[in-house]
């Protein structure tokens, strides 16, 4: 589960852009950053992007499955997740086809990684919200008829690769199938994951009491849900899933407080379970605690630099908020070599802010151009052009100093 952020959090125009090129006199309505982009996710491969939309929140909520009951559709195919070693599949992986160059996301596995999506018509809707207690079914934004024979499904999990599955190999026509097994590969120099080695160790008691907490968590019962991790980390303190999970829960009921401690307690527990670094990030960053921020985001990234392209997004801001330009844009250069799907355009955005900010117009420029062929909402279009048009009369200005934009 997400944090949702709101406008105050993002209210840099004071705090970092305050001190820019006096000559300028005008202050950039950071309103842009409203980050809705993180729901990649975890993409994102990730901890942070999973599940349908929180209507809470408004963002992603891991917890909450779709229904398809549209009798209308395709073909459902089920499979399962594994870890190459055996260890136990502790937090749902995202499963995303890839057709023709085009990712989606379809589908989140149960707790024992099990999993089903169904082939269809992406214009027949996304059905109602439902407490699914085993695997997350959606679409896959396929038509019926379309060319499915040139698709491969694959699981995404922070801190492991996955392998490719190509639909023809496993279906003969467009009917349900069963792929098999989709089998997760731990990535090498990454140390952290969103496994956590405690998770073997717990108590059967503790471990009821998470699954309890989480089916609690799908029927929108919270207050329950709080109840049920309470009782999982009295019983088996050290259990870090349980802590992280607690977290979310806490943030959910407003209660960010505890959610801290919560967070802090999962990173105790199993240091290199990145899932509690995240939670801490959204927090400090909701708060504007630019320092915590840059804090969490570190240890997030030291332990896994490539599938949390919005911690560099995080880091980035934070860095600018301390007044560390140079720390913000090798931190937001590396974020977009790793968001090589352009999963956070804003970080195009932000990057054009900082070369702005040290008067390299051609850097500035391009990475404001290429914002402007990723966003297609009309007010982020109008600010783009907006900024642009400043740049182009910035570097026309006779004082203007010409920079190179380092690559």
């Amino acid at each position: 589960m997400l944090v949702r952020f709101t406008f105050e959090a993002y209210n840099l125009a004071n705090g970092v852009w305050g001190h820019r090129m006096k000559s300028t006199r005008r202050v950039y309505p950071f309103v842009l950053f409203l980050f809705t982009a993180c729901a990649l996710a975890q993409r994102m491969g990730g901890g942070g992007t999973r599940g349908t939309i929180d209507p809470t929140s408004g963002m992603p909520d891991p917890s909450r499955g779709i229904s398809t009951a549209n009798p209308r559709m395709g073909a459902f195919i089920s499979g399962k997740v594994t870890l190459d070693d055996g260890s136990e599949l502790t937090e749902a992986a995202a499963i995303e086809t890839i057709c023709h160059g085009q990712r989606h996301v379809v589908a989140y596995t149960d707790r024992r990684g099990g999993f089903t999506f169904q082939l269809g018509d992406s214009n027949s809707g996304n059905g109602d919200l439902s407490d699914a207690s085993s695997s997350i079914t959606t679409h896959s934004g396929l038509q019926p008829s379309g060319n499915w024979q040139d698709c491969e499904v694959q699981a995404i999990l922070a801190g492991f690769t996955s392998d490719l599955v190509e639909l023809s190999s496993r279906m003969v026509a467009l009917e349900n199938s069963d792929l098999g097994r989709l089998v997760l590969h731990r990535l090498e120099h990454v140390d952290g994951t969103s496994i956590s080695v405690t998770s073997m160790l717990a108590p059967s008691a503790a471990k009821k009491a998470l699954e309890k907490g989480r089916e609690a968590e799908r029927k929108g019962k919270w207050d329950q849900a709080q109840q049920f991790l309470e009782k999982a980390v009295e019983i088996y303190p050290k259990y870090a899933v349980a802590w992280s999970e607690l977290g979310s829960v806490q943030v959910h009921n407003n209660d960010r407080a505890a959610a801290k401690h919560s967070f802090e307690q999962s990173a105790s527990a199993d240091p290199k379970y990145v899932n509690p670094y995240e939670g801490l990030a959204r927090l400090a960053f909701e708060a504007s605690q630019w320092n915590d921020v840059v804090q969490a985001t570190n240890n997030l990234l030291t332990l896994n630099p490539v599938n949390f392209p919005d911690a560099y997004f995080y880091n980035g801001v934070a860095n600018l908020h301390l007044h560390n330009p140079d720390a913000a844009e090798k931190s937001v250069r590396q974020g977009l070599r790793v968001d090589d799907q352009h999963q956070i355009p804003k970080m195009e955005y932000l990057l054009g802010m900082i070369l702005l900010q040290k008067q390299d117009y051609p850097g500035a420029t391009e990475h404001m151009t290429e914002y402007l062929h990723l966003v297609k909402d009309p007010a982020d279009i109008a600010e783009a052009n907006k900024e642009l048009t400043e740049i182009a009369r910035l570097s026309a200005s006779p004082s203007s100093a010409k920079v190179t934009d380092k690559k």
